[in-house]
């Protein structure tokens, strides 16, 4: 570390290699980045959220997000500041205080953003592999399918961005502009944007904890330039995790349209979504209904029908009559939606958007 002369200041020869040279601190501070938990502290000071110089590509590495203990009990917590893990945290007065737990200031700037976007919705479910994104990518190519209505598809699977490759955009880049992100457009009215655009490789694994994950979706929200829009369709990882609650925290004052839940027929399945369903209850959000995927297969040579996945109780059907939710339709074990044929699915596209206005959602 060096002084303003230009001298190595004494008790910092041990320091990481990484700190930049010339930075101008007193000796009392570089006792305490010395101490234990100088990790923590500079890390406060000098990690924040960042984007990428105007016309330069937008990556992870560029898009710095603030590091946190491990353990943080959380803004929120009645543990907040008290904690064995708060030990050393820059933020602990601020927590104990309480007054990290006031509204987030990003809540009313995504308001203002999303005010360009007529209509939100999530896709849903709480069980993986059941086609939440294959669904979402068909949903999207069936509403632009009007020249006239603008779709955004935002995902927020942060730690398993499939919609890149279902969307045929691998390889492809995000770039800033003076008015925030641009999304990756497939069509002239078919926007799409995903951390799967911010990463090197395809290949290389998002190892993020919670607030990571929080915070990308906020930007996500608040700096995407999506322009304006009629649908916007958020692809959500599976479960009820942090993803969900930031997603449903942010657009809270934005108004969130409804949500459709994917599942596909057989028990274990319906299980997860049952409980999807009610994290929508208690976090209240509008279902607008349930889709079942997969559901039963025909062969193309004698065109019987298999159930591949046996609905033990009724699948989706029996589960919707039962809550007394709208079944939106059961889309067939097809493998030309797998191999991603757009006009396949607009039909379920059409039949989604009546529904959607038969329940008041739009």
């Amino acid at each position: 570390m060096i002084d303003n002369r230009g001298s190595v200041l004494k008790g910092t020869e041990n320091l990481p290699k990484h700190l930049p040279q010339g930075l101008r601190v007193r000796k009392v501070l570089f006792r305490r980045l010395i101490s234990r938990s100088w990790r923590v502290r500079l890390s406060a000071t000098r990690r924040k959220y960042a984007t990428a110089v105007s016309g330069e590509r937008v990556s992870v590495q560029s898009s710095r997000m603030e590091e946190v203990p491990h353990d943080c009990p959380g803004a929120d917590s009645a543990q907040a500041g008290r904690g064995a893990s708060c030990q050393g945290c820059p933020n602990q007065r601020l927590c104990a205080s309480g007054a990290g737990a006031a509204a987030d200031p990003a809540i009313e700037e995504i308001k203002e953003k999303m005010k360009t976007v007529k209509h939100k919705i999530l896709v849903l479910s709480g069980k993986g592999g059941v086609g939440k994104s294959t669904f979402s990518a068909h949903l999207a190519h069936g509403l632009a399918e009007d020249e006239n209505t603008q779709v955004a598809l935002l995902d927020i699977d942060i730690c398993g961005p499939s919609i890149p490759k279902i969307m045929g955009l691998e390889g492809e880049q995000v770039h800033q502009s003076g008015s925030g992100w641009s999304p990756v457009f497939l069509e002239d009215n078919l926007g799409v944007m995903s951390v799967g655009f911010l990463l090197s490789s395809p290949d290389d694994a998002v190892i993020w904890r919670g607030p990571k994950k929080n915070g990308m979706i906020k930007q996500f929200l608040r700096d995407v330039d999506w322009g304006e829009v009629d649908y916007l369709i958020v692809d959500t990882p599976p479960g009820t995790s942090d993803e969900h609650l930031s997603v449903v925290q942010y657009l809270a004052t934005a108004h969130i349209d409804g949500v459709v839940i994917i599942t596909t027929p057989q028990e274990v399945s319906l299980q997860d979504v049952r409980k999807e369903i009610s994290f929508c209850h208690k976090v209240k959000l509008p279902i607008i209904g349930v889709v079942e995927n997969m559901s039963g297969f025909i062969c193309p040579k004698c065109q019987r029908e298999s159930q591949i996945f046996p609905p033990t109780t009724g699948g989706a059907e029996a589960m919707c009559q039962d809550l007394k939710i709208p079944l939106l339709g059961k889309v067939p074990l097809d493998p030309r939606i797998g191999g991603c044929v757009p006009p396949t699915w607009g039909p379920c596209a059409l039949q989604l958007r009546a529904a959607g206005k038969h329940v008041g959602v739009w």
